[in-house]
C-alpha cells in the first residue's frame, strides 16, 4: 500500500483531459492515472541515463583496447575512482 503523498496543482483543462483518458485506459481513478504515467516515465528516464547504446564498430574498438592493457594507467584509475564517487556502477 502506498504511504507516500504527492500534492499538485493544475488548472481545470489538464485535469479534465487526464479524468478523461484515465477513464478510457480503465483506471479507478486520476490518482491511479497519474501514478502510473509517473512510473513509467520515471522508469524511461532513468534507463536513459544508466544506460549507453553502440554501435557494433565501437563496441568492438572499446573491447580491442581493454584486452591490449597490461596495466590499468593512471587515467583509468582515476575514471574508476570517479565513477564510484559518483555511485556509477
Amino acid at each position: 500500500m502506498a504511504t507516500a503523498r504527492l500534492d499538485l496543482r493544475l488548472n481545470e483543462e489538464i485535469k479534465a483531459k487526464a479524468e478523461k483518458a484515465s477513464a478510457l485506459l480503465g483506471l479507478k481513478s486520476l490518482t491511479e492515472y497519474v501514478v502510473h504515467l509517473m512510473d513509467q516515465d520515471a522508469t524511461r528516464v532513468i534507463a536513459e541515463h544508466e544506460s549507453m547504446v553502440v554501435e557494433d564498430d565501437v563496441f568492438d574498438r572499446f573491447t580491442t583496447a581493454c584486452q591490449q592493457v597490461k596495466q590499468p594507467n593512471k587515467k583509468l584509475k582515476d575514471a574508476l575512482r570517479l565513477t564510484r564517487e559518483q555511485g556509477i556502477q
